[in-house]
């Protein structure tokens, strides 16, 4: 919506009632216009080039199903999750922009494959914890949206998701030198058992030059590119996905 009303204001005023008139044009536009250049391999070997308008034609849920809502349940745990210090409002206001620019007309087949993702990662040993992910990245290169689904949640498999963010950050931001305006969010679900809510919500955003040191990066590397060179497999997206002994 700010997107499009600091857009809207650098255009001509138009009478009046005829503001619905400009958007279609507008939405109209973004339809036919050709994508932008990206560097895939800034996602991984299997990076797919995805356009989608800036503005949608149709409003979401549009395709007749309420997939589109675990879009919206996830920006309300967000923004009903107590914060702890030092973290503020405007942090949570960050993190909710930074999720809510993903596209409307791609909200319906994510939460389709959020959904599979929770339902598909309980399903290994209880050894074992299943990780799934897919990647985002803006066409400019810097903003980097990663959601995921994990086996359970505790502290072991929140600083493991954590680490995973850190080091896709600074992959992406070392191959593209634009280190200091380029953010990474992360957002991980993991199911619930007690019938009170479907997931849990857990997020991560960092920013900028991290300063890890060079032994830190290693053990990321070993421990995340490594499962995914033994055992990844790309689903339709793609997404990332590996199963590794929950003391990994």
């Amino acid at each position: 919506m700010l997107d499009y009303l600091f857009r809207a204001a650098a255009e001509p005023a138009v009478p009046l009632g005829e503001e619905p008139v400009r958007y279609y044009e507008l939405a109209a536009a973004d339809v036919a216009a050709p994508p932008s250049d990206i560097d895939t391999e800034l996602v991984g070997a299997d990076g797919t080039l995805f356009s989608a308008p800036q503005l949608p034609q149709a409003p979401a849920g549009s395709d007749g199903t309420n997939v589109h809502r675990v879009i919206r349940i996830i920006l309300e745990d967000v923004a009903l999750t107590p914060l702890g210090e030092p973290l503020t409002e405007r942090d949570r206001f960050t993190v909710l922009s930074d999720l809510d620019r993903l596209p409307v007309s791609s909200r319906a087949e994510w939460g389709h494959l959020l959904l599979d993702m929770l339902r598909d990662v309980p399903e290994v040993p209880e050894e074992h914890c299943e990780w799934r992910f897919r990647r985002m990245l803006d066409a400019d290169g810097t903003r980097q949206l990663i959601v995921g689904a994990a086996t359970r949640f505790d502290r072991d498999v929140q600083a493991a998701f954590t680490a995973y963010v850190q080091l896709r950050h600074h992959e992406g931001t070392t191959r593209t030198g634009r280190t200091e305006e380029s953010p990474a969010l992360g957002v991980l679900l993991t199911p619930r058992h007690d019938r009170h809510r479907p997931w849990d919500t857990t997020t991560v955003r960092v920013h900028g030059d991290l300063e890890l040191p060079p032994e830190d990066l290693h053990v990321y590397s070993e421990a995340w590119n490594r499962a995914f060179d033994k055992g990844a497999v790309v689903d339709h997206g793609p997404a990332e996905k590996a199963s590794a002994p929950a003391s990994a």
